[in-house]
């Protein structure tokens, strides 16, 4: 585009040349004109010239300036053209690489959506078998498991027949009530305490799972299938010398639970029935939940909620409502609630507790101070202790006491006074704090009744999964006895969050010799494992053969293998074939069983079709078990009734099954007919429904959890 200097100079304009002569601008045509123009060439040169007084004369000519002006004027719109070109293809040029780019991109989120649409499609057939397969179950329990994880299941993809199946569990949870109610009236049995026919514990456990389920979708259905499977009411057991115990079998208490389910799908609905049992003079201990979870909507319906609860509580006589006194504990045992300004500090602290804080702190420190008021007037009694005991030994182990008499108002208010003493003693750094007034005399009331706090009263324990900084915080306030394990467990908290140096730091300042060597060790077979050229083969072997136990050394072995995988796959797959050398034998016990789902799952990552060789062996030998425990059914074991095993009975076998369910599940996401074809090989047919509902729970990305465990009265 730019004038070239040619040898041949006569008739070629040179670039911002000072002086041109008429005869070359004469000369130009428009096409040399426009490449000058665009770069002002000419401009530069009639400046140029008149700078220097080189000729100007030149260019003020009327007939050389009537021609230049002619010409720029057909010269200036294909100016504009062509930058508007040159700036087009510039553009052009530029989003090429980038659509090049979005184009993957787009096509791989367009895969995924496919493999997650086969996935569903796959899980709602297998679905489908399942319930088909159930209805041949003889246990109405079994049913009812069925029917309630289905409905779960269904609810996302077809709600309607998801309440189907919900209110079918109905009717089978009720069926089972009457079953085992009958069952109970014919052995003419009284429970331990005295009362009547008692709720049985498989039916309240079937009966809290449906409820508990339901409400994960909607309140209204949870509430309405709450009341249709309501037992009759038993009668009340005789009194107890200790005074009036809360019934943790009670409806009130299960009611209590799904308050505290709801508040995670409708807060405000929670807030309002958790009113509406205070008004009732009912103390939900979940109402703590419930003023945490509308504390996230609405901040001030929360605030009001707090303080109309303390009232409520400060307005009962702690000393003679148990429930109250519950409550009271539940809402003092987390703490505080920080101010916002400490969110960091207050995340951090939510991780050692089992329940986040409820109350701010003004409400708070005057619920601590009415609690340590009425504690306080607590009394030694060792006469009436000994009294209950000497009674206890009278009526033999494990006999009701039929001539006790019921307790005296003044011995009912002791008790309870006693209980809201040793509840204290967890919130004894909290009275420090915000009543330092009020520790010393809380602290010889404790002594004087016999609860020194021990360090270990004052420690709320680890919940969740927290970080390596909250386990070290954590430990800096434990008991002595247990400060060594939570810092081991903070080190390799560390090393798992991929910080080598924080890990050192713990280990050096807080570990034992032997401790910190075996961290060292860990550490230094982790870094070369994510070399490429990393650790050799034969190095990890040495590390494994000073380890003492096989637990020990496939843990190692695991471990190394999945800080290799990413960086060095090819030793990651020749660890989790040492590991497997290790674990390839017929299983003697549970444990074992246990080593191969843990290798399967290992492999899982890196080669699947290794995990299905290792679950094949292993499902016919728990085929084998399970014929065997059901021709031993009613001598040694009792896994089997009406010659059906229950779905969920708790035993050894049952659990294993349940984590062959879960290894197949996450194989299934790549191979479902592969896995589908495993689970098919379990020959009981319960143990099939179990293995292929929880492929169906991976499948759709749902985790099986564990039902809420209640207590409830054995029969």
């Amino acid at each position: 585009m730019l004038a070239r200097r040619n040898r041949r100079l006569r008739d070629r304009v040179r670039v911002f040349e000072r002086v041109a002569h008429d005869t070359q601008v004469g000369a130009a045509g428009p096409a040399e004109l426009a490449q000058l123009s665009f770069f002002r060439t000419t401009g530069w040169a009639v400046h140029v010239g008149e700078l220097y007084g080189k000729r100007p004369g030149k260019f003020r000519r009327k007939k050389a300036h009537a021609k230049i002006h002619t010409v720029l004027a057909e010269v200036m719109p294909m100016k504009k053209i062509l930058a508007l070109t040159l700036a087009l293809g510039f553009f052009c040029f530029l989003q090429t690489p980038v659509r090049a780019q979005e184009k993957p991109t787009d096509q791989s989120t367009t895969e995924d959506q496919e493999k997650k649409a086969e996935r569903e499609k796959n899980a709602y057939r297998l679905l489908d078998q399942v319930l088909d397969e159930a209805q041949s179950l003889r246990l109405a329990e079994n049913r009812v498991r069925v029917q309630i994880t289905a409905a779960d299941l269904l609810w996302d993809q077809n709600q309607g027949r998801a309440r189907s199946l919900f209110t079918m569990a109905a009717e089978g949870v009720a069926e089972v009530g009457r079953t085992q109610a009958m069952s109970f009236e014919r052995r003419g049995a009284q429970t331990p305490d005295g009362g009547g026919r008692p709720q049985s514990v498989r039916s309240f456990q079937l009966r809290q799972d449906l409820v508990l389920a339901a409400a994960r979708h909607d309140a209204a259905l949870a509430y309405q299938l709450l009341a249709s499977t309501k037992p009759p009411a038993s009668p009340p057991p005789t009194s107890d010398q200790r005074g009036p115990r809360p019934q943790f079998a009670s409806e009130e208490n299960l009611e209590q639970t799904l308050l505290a389910r709801i508040a995670a799908l409708d807060p405000k609905l929670a807030a309002q029935n958790a009113e509406q049992m205070l008004e009732k003079g009912q103390f939900p201990r979940t109402i703590s939940e419930v003023i945490n979870q509308l504390a996230r909507q609405d901040p001030d319906a929360a605030q009001k909620l707090a303080e109309k609860t303390v009232k409520r509580v400060q307005a009962a006589n702690l000393l003679t409502n148990t429930e109250a006194a519950a409550l009271v504990q539940a809402l003092l045992a987390p703490g505080p609630r920080q101010p916002s300004s400490a969110n960091t500090t207050q995340a951090t602290t939510t991780q050692l507790r089992a329940r986040a804080p409820a109350l701010e702190q003004p409400a708070y420190v005057e619920l601590l101070s009415s609690v340590i008021d009425a504690a306080l007037k607590a009394t030694p009694s060792q006469a009436q202790r000994g009294s209950a005991n000497q009674r206890r030994i009278q009526a033999g182990p494990g006999r009701p006491n039929t001539d006790a008499q019921p307790p005296t108002e003044a011995q009912v208010e002791q008790n309870n006074a006693r209980r809201l003493l040793a509840g204290l003693q967890v919130v004894l750094p909290m009275v420090d704090q915000y009543l330092p007034a009020k520790a010393q005399p809380l602290r010889q009331k404790l002594t004087e009744m016999g609860m020194s706090a021990s360090p270990g009263m004052t420690f709320n324990g680890i919940q969740g999964n927290p970080t390596a900084d909250a386990l070290v915080q954590a430990a800096a306030t434990a008991p002595q006895q247990v400060q060594s394990r939570l810092y081991q467990q903070a080190a390799y908290k560390a090393l798992e969050e991929g910080d080598a140096e924080r890990a050192r730091q713990i280990a050096n300042d807080h570990l034992s010799q032997k401790a910190r060597d075996s961290l060292m060790e860990r550490i230094e077979l982790q870094e070369m494992a994510k070399k490429p050229d990393g650790a050799r083969l034969e190095q990890i072997r040495q590390a494994v053969a000073k380890l003492q136990s096989d637990e020990e050394k496939l843990s190692l072995l695991l471990q190394v293998a999945q800080d290799a995988q990413k960086d060095n796959p090819k030793l990651a797959v020749q660890l989790l074939d040492e590991a497997k050398q290790m674990t390839n034998r017929r299983a003697t016990n549970y444990n074992h069983f246990e080593q191969q789902l843990k290798v399967a799952h290992a492999f899982a990552e890196v080669d699947p079709a290794r995990s299905f060789e290792i679950l094949d062996p292993g499902i016919s030998h728990l085929n084998e078990l399970l014929g065997a425990a059901a021709l031993l059914s009613g001598f040694e074991i009792n896994m089997f009734r009406d010659g059906e095993m229950a779905l969920q009975d708790g035993n050894g076998l049952t659990r294993i099954i349940n984590q062959y369910g879960r290894e197949l599940a996450v194989l299934a996401r790549n191979d479902f007919e592969r896995a589908e074809t495993l689970a098919g090989r379990f020959q009981v047919p319960e143990s099939r429904i179990m293995t292929r509902l929880a492929i169906v729970q991976g499948l759709l990305a749902q985790t099986p959890t564990g039902p809420t465990r209640i207590a409830v009265r054995q029969d």
